[in-house]
């Protein structure tokens, strides 16, 4: 556990009670292991990841982290030397964010409800611009140059593909057919999965991308295959969400249409992540996709639900899916009556009081 920066502890305080009760109702053993990184410890000791930390990492099963940046602390600093190093360095190649409007929440959209917002975005995680390959030329000066190149591998791009249409035949299990016509279900197909990209453009990193796609696509006969530029993308997932299922895009664009993704849900406040090792060769992360919020840290107004809901993603990934149902069920529950909401949801009530009652919603 990273508790991290701002809000981070706050929110993570609470995740951890609901991880005892889960636990509990569930049956199941675990041992907490609390690390101490972020932008205290930056400033206290000049240290972001020190090894030993690293090596403390490592030996985890899962790390469920609160948040991490600090206005005292120079930006990218902890978010490249922290995040990034951990995603990189642990091979946590997926970036995992359902996008679910739960019942009792009033979405941006008019005439958009939970049954219209249902999907899941893949991003890319170790590679594209994020990777830092490039630099500057006569910095400082007027004839200054930057150079940021993003970096796309075969293999990179395929590994990814095809967790997002393994993911969209677990989906499929889930018995709808979003995004799917008569004539689509008719033919036998069971779900969709969108490719986000710029091929018109960007016409070397992402035709790797699409030819990439429609051959892995040719290995999931029973799953549309997809495909829209990034501005369409980011246009029809307000005009239309119900047309997404499960999309698949880089990790730029992914790290853009997830947080239009998190307001079409009701806000940074409901919106979960984990950031994946599929091969469970080194711990898998999960965080609030909300950051650390400094202009409320400190308040107890947070919204602790996205770190529950992060929870939840933690235990379907380590196995315990019905940990998982349980902790989102609860939040179901707790959303579709006019109870206890924090302030970001239009409510009054504090972080421990959204976080008292939902554990009242656990056992059921």
């Amino acid at each position: 556990m990273i508790a991290g920066d701002g809000v981070g502890p706050e929110v993570v305080a609470e995740a951890l009670k609901v991880l005892e009760q889960v636990a509990r109702l569930e049956g199941i053993e675990y041992a907490l292991h609390p690390v101490d990184i972020g932008g205290e410890r930056y400033l206290r000791t000049g240290e972001v990841l020190p090894d030993s930390a690293v090596r403390e990492l490592r030996e985890q099963d899962v790390i469920l982290l609160g948040a991490v940046g600090h206005p005292g602390v120079p930006p990218g600093v902890l978010e490249k030397g922290i995040l990034l190093k951990l995603r990189f360095d642990f091979h946590q190649y997926v970036n995992l964010r359902p996008v679910r409007l739960f019942p009792g929440i009033e979405g941006p959209i008019r005439g958009k409800g939970p049954e219209d917002v249902d999907m899941v975005v893949v991003r890319e995680n170790n590679e594209d611009l994020y990777v830092g390959a490039g630099g500057f030329l006569r910095k400082g000066t007027a004839e200054e140059v930057a150079i940021q190149t993003s970096i796309n591998s075969r293999a990179g791009v395929e590994r990814t593909l095809r967790y997002a249409f393994d993911l969209a035949r677990r989906r499929a299990a889930e018995g709808s057919f979003r995004g799917l016509s008569s004539a689509d279900r008719d033919r036998g197909l069971v779900r969709q999965v969108t490719m986000v990209a710029k091929t018109n453009v960007l016409t070397y990193a992402h035709d790797l991308w699409n030819r990439a796609f429609e051959e892995v696509s040719r290995d999931y006969p029973e799953i549309r295959s997809d495909y829209q530029h990034v501005d369409a993308c980011c246009m029809r997932m307000v005009v239309a969400p119900e047309k997404f299922d499960v999309i698949v895009t880089t990790n730029m664009f992914g790290d853009i249409i997830t947080d239009l993704g998190a307001v079409l849900q009701g806000g940074m406040g409901l919106a979960a992540s984990g950031n994946i090792n599929p091969e469970k060769t080194a711990p898998s992360m999960f965080e609030p996709v909300h950051g650390s919020a400094p202009d409320i840290a400190g308040k107890g107004v947070a919204n602790p639900l996205a770190a529950m809901l992060s929870l939840a993603m933690m235990f379907d990934h380590i196995g315990h899916h019905r940990a998982g149902d349980r902790i989102r069920g609860a939040v179901r529950l707790l959303l579709a009556q006019p109870g206890p909401r924090t302030p970001d949801l239009g409510g009054s009530n504090s972080t421990a009081e959204v976080g008292a009652a939902l554990l009242g919603f656990l056992d059921f």
